[in-house]
């Protein structure tokens, strides 16, 4: 039996998760999931991969909207959930272009200072339709400022696998996933093409590709080899090490810890 283990959401793109027992479910995945997002003066998103300090940054949900504060200094600031400025631009996310709110002079100066460099917060608002790229999406489904794709599901077992094979094991914090479940093989999730959790449907549509960012230590933002190093002796293709399946969805509603997971079609 397949069961949900963990649920997180990113609110902010690239900082800290936020560990939640219950999760809703939206058109563009889960609700307040990477729909803040840092750029640069140019407007283009900010990640770890270029600014590993952005792991110390760690976000929490308040009934107002988000706490964020440093994980070792113990700065702090609080954000509105509603964007206290009405100016607006063109944001760049890879190859997409997406139209954002800028959130708060307050905001821009303390991350500004907290990562050393000049930027700013912006968010998605309702009337900003980000496409999933065309080759893999099903319904024209959308998404918020993540990587490409609403959701990403890994299982424990995976990990477990992983961290058989490396001499200090290593946090699913690394991988960054919304949706953890126990039970399977290891890497029981490439195969899971469609599958139901709560009467919500949700599609395995493409493996995820890692990039650097599995080998920042979410704690202290200190770079290493691994994981990467090691799942590139038996997860790697096509020059890519892969680890999680990313997901579209259909149907909106509550995923919890504890809920079952019925998978309907596998991949070959």
């Amino acid at each position: 039996m397949l069961t949900v283990s963990e649920l997180f959401i990113y609110p902010i793109k690239s900082l800290g998760g936020i560990a939640v027992p219950a999760a809703t479910i939206t058109d563009r995945g889960f609700e307040h999931d990477r729909r803040w997002m840092l750029v640069d003066a140019q407007n283009n998103f900010l990640t770890q991969r270029e600014f590993a300090a952005m792991a110390l940054l760690q976000v929490a949900l308040t009934a107002d909207g988000l706490h964020a504060h440093h994980k070792i200094n113990g700065s702090a600031i609080d954000i509105d959930f509603t964007p206290q400025t009405n100016e607006t631009a063109t944001a760049s996310i890879w190859d997409d272009l997406c139209e954002v709110q800028f959130v708060s002079a307050a905001a821009d100066e303390w991350f500004s200072d907290m990562l050393s460099t000049k930027c700013r917060l912006v968010y998605m608002p309702d009337a900003t339709r980000r496409n999933v790229e065309a080759p893999y999406a099903q319904h024209e489904e959308i998404t918020s400022f993540s990587d490409g794709y609403p959701m990403l599901i890994i299982g424990q077992s995976s990990l477990d696998d992983l961290n058989r094979r490396l001499t200090e094991p290593l946090p699913i914090n690394r991988f960054r996933p919304n949706i953890v479940f126990t039970g399977g093989n290891a890497f029981e999730e490439d195969r899971m093409k469609h599958f139901t959790i709560n009467g919500i449907d949700f599609y395995g549509v493409k493996l995820c590709a890692r990039c650097p960012i599995p080998t920042i230590n979410q704690s202290n933002a200190e770079k290493s080899k691994e994981p990467l190093k090691t799942l590139a002796t038996y997860r790697m293709k096509n020059n890519n090490v892969y680890f999680g399946q990313n997901l579209l969805h259909k149907g909106e509603g509550t995923l919890h810890i504890g809920d079952a997971i019925t998978v309907h079609e596998l991949n070959d």
